[in-house]
């Protein structure tokens, strides 16, 4: 068979066939890459180019960083962080109307940062403050809502696997990346605020006002996670001003959480094997998914589709923001079926040379795509924060957690549209500190 775009796009249409079929998401790209090469290339020169894209992959330094950043993740669980950084923002901002819910947001930005995970993220924040918001009288909507659109937080705030998974594939440095997705988390982040701030003053009953804590609870909260908070400032912060190279921050991270496991006595040789045990488990996978997204990239620039699509939507004259829009709109169709990472996956290799050819940052770009992979989490039908939620809290019905999701959903529509209108949200901060 000739390589030729048709030959790609035939190549997309078996892939998500396969994946809509089940197969796990690794397995289906490496196989339609490698039967694609060896139909347009030939059997041998297609397992050589395999074989050396396998050993690239895994003797790549940077490979490292992502099973360090999830053993500390996953010790972070053992030290029990997530509860402590709701309690914090629970003592600061409870007393408010719809405190607790802002509370669950902050929460999910703050364990975000150390967990990197949005699906973790949503599960283990859900399970601590849902239940709190529902006692205290928050409508099923609001308590839901502000935790699943919260949960997105894992993926954007550093360190994110998300972020990492694009760097290696994309070829683009890790720490940029990270430096670039601070800003941009912070505000989705604060639009979650708004969000919520809107939502009690239009529907006060929605969630009803709370005892203010006092001075010295707020003390002893603040208490409970200096050890965690001064851990995530020193690995994202080293980062950021280039005191330390992601490899090494995720290091540090990783001994920290194991010294602060220690020190509030969480660890024992259980829990340390648990921790270890995920972190393989997770981290294979991972590399599975990479590898097989690497084979199937080979395939389509072999093909020549990225080059077709790129002349295709640039002679439509739209410019960079609008053929951007254009895409995430794409971005959005494409996500309502898949899930993140094969949204982020399948489209790299065929967006990525479009990107480039209308002079945008590969950094930004990105930002950008895994802020559209965040949307994908809150996106019905899909959706897969809202069926977490849903896990956690199975006496409220899944359509009244879509409907709590929905002012968020808006939030990040707005949001994304913003980072292409102004890219200087996502680059801003990286030329600033000359990275």
């Amino acid at each position: 068979m000739s390589a030729q775009p048709l030959t790609g796009l035939l190549g997309v249409d078996a892939l998500l066939a396969l994946l809509l079929s089940g197969m796990p998401i690794g397995i289906a790209l490496g196989l339609v890459g490698l039967a694609g090469l060896a139909l347009t290339l030939g059997l041998e020169p297609a397992l050589i180019k395999s074989g050396v894209l396998v050993f690239e992959t895994m003797t790549r330094y940077e490979l490292g960083t992502l099973p360090l950043f999830m053993l500390m993740a996953h010790l972070c669980f053992v030290a029990k962080a997530s509860r402590d950084f709701f309690d914090l923002a629970s003592s600061l901002f409870g007393h408010r109307r719809g405190g607790l819910a802002i509370a669950s947001v902050a929460g999910c930005a703050g364990f975000g940062s150390i967990n990197g995970s949005s699906l973790a993220t949503t599960a283990t924040m859900g399970l601590v403050a849902v239940p709190e918001m529902r006692e205290r009288g928050y409508a099923d909507t609001m308590a839901t809502g502000s935790v699943a659109a919260g949960g997105t937080l894992g993926q954007m705030i550093p360190p994110s696997g998300a972020l990492i998974v694009f760097g290696i594939i994309a070829e683009q440095s890790i720490g940029a990346l990270f430096t670039a997705a601070i800003v941009p988390g912070l505000t989705q982040m604060l639009s979650y605020f708004l969000v919520i701030a809107l939502w009690v003053g239009l529907r006060p009953e929605a969630a009803p006002q709370l005892a203010r804590s006092s001075w010295s609870e707020r003390r002893a909260a603040l208490r409970r996670v200096i050890d965690i908070g001064l851990l995530v400032m020193t690995v994202t912060g080293g980062i950021v001003l280039g005191w330390v190279t992601p490899s090494e921050a995720a290091a540090l991270g990783a001994a920290g959480a194991l010294v602060v496991c220690v020190l509030r006595g969480r660890m024992s040789g259980r829990a340390l094997r648990g921790a270890l045990e995920d972190t393989l488990r997770t981290s294979g996978l991972i590399y599975l998914v990479v590898i097989g997204a690497l084979i199937f990239a080979a395939f389509i620039s072999v093909t020549g589709l990225t080059d077709a699509i790129g002349a295709t939507i640039g002679g439509l004259g739209f410019g960079p923001v609008g053929t951007m829009l254009l895409v995430a709109v794409f971005l959005l169709l494409i996500g309502s079926v898949l899930d993140g990472l094969a949204l982020m996956l399948l489209t790299t290799p065929i967006l990525l040379p479009l990107v480039a050819d209308l002079g945008l940052s590969a950094i930004w770009f990105g930002v950008f795509l895994v802020r559209a992979m965040e949307i994908g989490f809150v996106h019905p039908p899909i959706g897969l924060n809202l069926y977490v939620i849903q896990g956690v809290a199975p006496e409220v019905s899944l359509g009244r957690i879509f409907k709590g999701v929905l002012p968020f959903l808006a939030a990040d529509l707005l949001h994304l549209v913003l980072l292409v209108v102004f890219p200087v949200i996502v680059l801003g901060l990286p030329q600033w500190l000359g990275r």
